[in-house]
């Protein structure tokens, strides 16, 4: 592991106050555009996708595992504090879940779940992983932050990719929206990255959800958060993504700040910048975006969507709804009457809602590959 005097955490603000010539340009591309201008950027963020990833589209779904957390964060549906019904999955109905989306196509799985240890307890996710190896080449996790001798198990266990937004890269904002919870400790968030590396993950996914901060400053910070990643850990294989705030439990209600707002055209200016200036980066879109809105973006640099995506524990085959409950001070709670017809509570609300061959069936259409498989451990084997 890197030692925390080159840390990205100890960093960052100079790499925001001093930004290198790739960090200038990138804040070039994303500053106000005519539309004559965004046209061309976006002209040269379609020549570049199509030379580093020809005419393909990687697929993914995610599979939520629980929605315990102990965090209290201000804009997510699992904070500790929301009375949700929530479940954590036992492996069997996990496997359950997986073979749904195994019948569909899939071969690269997310596992999420909120953070709590008492709930996702130490060797649960290992054993999720051990019980889905067999039948999905490609595993990824978004989960609380860990250790990188935490990492390095999980990698042993089978694998590969890690995901883990920063939310926000606007520190006094990050310390205003967590209150409670190992989550507050914005510097270990930001340095997750790395333990991960160490632990020997290929693939890391970063990103900050737009909407929260000014959407420039995000962007800026995320572009030196991955610069930094490419010359530290070089070995590894990148995606950003930049998902907005969406409906969420506690506030279904939401609407977005116009003062924070990332708007359809500046969501567009973002992803044809980073593609400029990070060439060879995955760009992750998920169904948190309206179908129309996904489908204009396939050609402009996207290389990787998720397609019928569900956020809560469950939400593909209803495995789990016969535990319900509620978390109270990190106590289960049981629910007193029931109607039977009861969920675990989502994330967030998707907008997307299309079936997976209906988004490949889209992709076709636009003579373009749907990759539901891209790596098999068979790559790796001795002969």
């Amino acid at each position: 592991m890197l030692p925390p005097s080159v840390s990205f955490s100890a960093q960052f603000a100079a790499a925001l106050a001093n930004p290198s010539p790739l960090l200038r340009r990138f804040e070039r591309l994303i500053a106000p555009v005519q539309d004559r201008g965004l046209e061309a950027l976006a002209r040269e963020s379609q020549r570049l996708t199509r030379h580093h990833f020809g005419r393909t589209m990687r697929l993914f779904a995610p599979l939520y595992l629980s929605n315990e957390c102990v965090n209290n964060c201000s804009y997510c549906g699992f904070s500790r504090d929301n009375g949700i019904f929530r479940v954590t999955l036992t492996v069997d109905q996990v496997v359950r879940e997986a073979r749904y989306l195994h019948d569909l196509g899939f071969r690269n799985v997310l596992l999420v779940a909120g953070e709590h240890p008492k709930f996702v307890s130490d060797g649960y996710l290992q054993e999720c992983i051990d019980a889905l190896k067999g039948f999905f080449p490609t595993i990824g996790i978004e989960v609380g932050p860990m250790e990188d001798d935490q990492y390095a198990e999980i990698v042993r266990h089978g694998a590969e990719g890690l995901v883990v937004y920063q939310e926000t890269y606007h520190r006094e904002t990050y310390q205003r929206l967590h209150t409670a919870g190992p989550k507050k400790n914005f510097d270990w968030r930001l340095d997750c990255p790395e333990r991960a590396y160490a632990g020997g993950f290929r693939r890391i996914g970063i990103g900050a959800l737009f909407g929260l901060a000014e959407w420039r400053h995000e962007a800026l910070a995320l572009a030196a958060h991955l610069e930094y990643l490419y010359k530290h850990c070089w070995k590894a294989q990148f995606t950003v993504a930049f998902p907005r705030m969406r409906p969420y439990a506690g506030n279904y209600q939401y609407e977005p700040d116009e003062n924070l707002y990332l708007s359809d055209r500046a969501l567009v200016q973002l992803v044809c910048a980073f593609r400029t200036c990070f060439p060879q980066v995955g760009i992750v879109l998920s169904t948190r975006e309206p179908a129309n809105f996904r489908d204009s973006l396939v050609h402009l640099g996207v290389t990787t969507m998720s397609a019928g995506a569900r956020t809560e524990p469950g939400g593909y085959t209803g495995a789990g709804s016969d535990d319900l409950h509620l978390t109270v001070k990190g106590r289960r709670v049981e629910l007193e009457q029931t109607t039977g017809c009861e969920k675990a509570t989502e994330q967030f609300k998707i907008d997307d809602t299309r079936s997976p061959a209906e988004v490949a069936a889209m992709l076709r259409s636009k003579q373009i590959e749907p990759v539901w498989k891209d790596w098999d451990e068979a790559i790796l084997a001795t002969p």
